[in-house]
C-alpha cells in the first residue's frame, strides 16, 4: 500500500502509525511537512520518503489574520508539491492529513480518486477564552475562532472521513461533519509506560507538559505551590516542560510564563524543593512518572494530552482538572482525583489528600492503569483500530 502522510511537524500524531506501515513489507510511506521541522526530526520513521516545503512567510498582518494566511500558503505549497508527485506518476492509495495547519485543503483536487483521511484534533469555540479568569475572553474571540476554523472546514469539506483521538474532541466539530469522524486514540505503548514494582517511598509531586502555559494550567499549579508546601513541608515538586507557547496567548516579548510566575510567586515558594526540567529523554520521563506520589495534570477544555494517558499507564495517582476532556478518561474517586484547578487552595487540598492516603488510593492507581491498557494501548487497541479504518477507506468502502 502507498500511504502519504501530511503533517507540518511530521511525524507528530502519526509517529506510531507511520512507523507501523513503513515496517511492513510491500508498503511505501511518504510524508510531507515543513522542511525545518522535518530536518529536526529526520530518521524518526525509518524507510519513509520525506518531502519538505518552505515554512510560510506572512508579514503585516495581525496574529489571527496571519494564521489564516499561513494556512492557505501551506495549502498551496502542499498542493504544488503534490501536483509534481502526480505528474511523476505517483498515486497514493490513501492520504492521511492533519487539518490543523491548512495543508490538506487542496489535496483532494490533486488526488481526486484517493481517499483522504483527516486528523481532526480540535475545533475552536469562542467560549474557551472565558474559562479561566486569568485568560479573559476578548471582544473579538468569535472572529478569531471563525478564522482559525476556516481551513479546518475547507479541508473537511473534501475529506472522505475523519478521525479524532477522543469523543470530546470529536464532539467539538459541527454535527454535519461529526457523523463522518471516527474516534480512535493515537495510542500509548503501555508495555513501556508501566508502574514501578513497588509503590513510591517519597513525597514526589510531578507536573509535566510539553510547554509551561496557561492552557495546561501552569499558572494555576504555580499559585497552588505555596499552599501545597505549607501542607506538605517534606514534599518535592518536579515540573517538566519547555518555555515555548503552543496554544495559549503569548506572554510579553522577552518573557515566558515560567519567568512571569516565578516573579509573581517570589518569596512565597521554597525553590529548594521545586525543580524545573525543560525536557527529558522518554525513558527518563517514564522513570520519573513511576516515582511519582501524585501526578498533577491540568488543562482548560482543550485537546487531551498524551501525558495524561502515559501517567495513568505508569500507575500514577492522578490529580487532574475537572474539565470535560479529562472527565472522559478520569473518574473522580475511581481512577484519579478531580478538582477545579482555577482554585489554588482546592488544588492544594486534593494534592494533600493524594499524599496523605497513599495506601488507601492504590486501587485508583490500579484502575488508572487498567483504563490506559483497555482503552488506549497502542499495539492491542489503537493500531489495530487505525489499521482497520485505513484499509476500509483504501478499499473504497465507507466505515461503519
Amino acid at each position: 500500500m502507498r500511504l502519504l502522510f501530511v503533517h507540518q511537524n511530521f511525524p507528530g500524531q502519526y509517529a506510531h502509525l507511520a512507523r507501523h506501515y513503513a515496517a511492513l513489507p510491500g508498503n511505501e510511506v511518504a510524508a510531507v511537512g515543513e522542511t525545518p521541522n522535518l530536518l529536526r526530526r529526520q530518521g524518526e520513521v525509518p524507510g519513509a520518503k520525506i518531502l519538505g516545503y518552505d515554512p510560510p512567510r506572512i508579514e503585516g498582518l495581525g496574529d489571527t489574520d496571519a494564521h489564516l494566511a499561513r494556512a492557505l500558503q501551506r495549502a498551496r505549497a502542499v498542493a504544488s508539491g503534490a501536483m509534481k508527485l502526480r505528474q511523476s506518476g505517483y498515486r497514493p492509495d490513501i492520504v492521511l492529513a492533519h487539518i490543523g495547519w491548512g495543508e490538506p485543503v487542496f489535496l483532494k483536487d490533486v488526488f481526486p480518486d484517493t481517499p483522504l483521511l483527516a486528523y481532526c484534533e480540535f475545533f475552536y469555540s469562542a467560549g474557551l477564552g472565558g474559562f479561566d479568569p486569568h485568560m479573559p475572553a476578548v471582544e473579538d474571540d468569535f472572529i478569531r475562532c471563525r478564522l482559525w476554523n476556516a481551513p479546518f472546514l475547507m479541508a473537511l469539506d473534501s475529506a472522505d472521513w475523519g478521525v479524532s483521538p477522543t469523543h470530546w474532541q470529536r464532539k467539538q466539530f459541527p454535527p454535519y461533519h461529526r457523523a463522518r469522524i471516527s474516534v480512535i486514540h493515537d495510542g500509548i505503548d503501555t508495555d513501556l509506560a508501566k508502574p514501578a514494582p513497588a509503590p513510591p517511598d517519597e513525597e514526589l509531586i510531578t507536573y509535566t507538559a510539553p510547554n509551561l502555559e496557561p492552557y495546561r494550567g501552569f499558572h494555576s499549579f504555580m499559585r497552588a505551590i505555596p499552599e501545597i508546601q505549607r501542607r506538605r513541608p517534606r514534599a518535592t515538586i518536579v515540573i517538566v516542560g519547555d518555555d515555548h507557547v503552543r496554544y495559549s496567548p503569548p506572554p510579553p516579548e522577552g518573557t515566558s510564563y515560567r519567568s512571569l510566575m516565578l516573579a509573581e510567586m517570589a518569596g512565597r515558594i521554597d525553590l529548594t524543593r521545586v525543580h524545573f526540567i525543560r525536557s527529558l529523554p522518554y525513558a527518563e520521563y517514564l522513570a520519573l512518572l513511576r516515582r511519582s506520589s501524585a501526578h498533577v495534570y491540568l488543562t482548560v477544555p482543550f485537546v487531551l494530552s498524551w501525558s495524561l494517558i502515559e501517567a495513568m499507564a505508569s500507575g500514577c495517582l492522578i490529580v487532574a482538572s475537572r474539565t470535560p476532556p479529562v472527565e472522559e478518561v478520569v473518574r473522580d474517586g475511581e481512577t484519579g482525583l478531580l478538582v477545579d484547578h482555577r482554585d489554588p487552595v482546592a488544588l492544594a487540598a486534593r494534592v494533600e489528600e493524594a499524599l496523605q492516603r497513599q495506601r488507601e488510593m492504590q486501587p485508583l492507581r490500579d484502575a488508572a492503569r487498567r483504563t490506559a491498557v483497555e482503552k488506549f494501548d497502542l499495539k492491542r487497541v489503537c493500531l489495530p483500530a487505525q489499521s482497520r479504518l485505513i484499509e476500509t477507506l483504501a478499499s473504497g468502502k465507507t466505515p461503519d
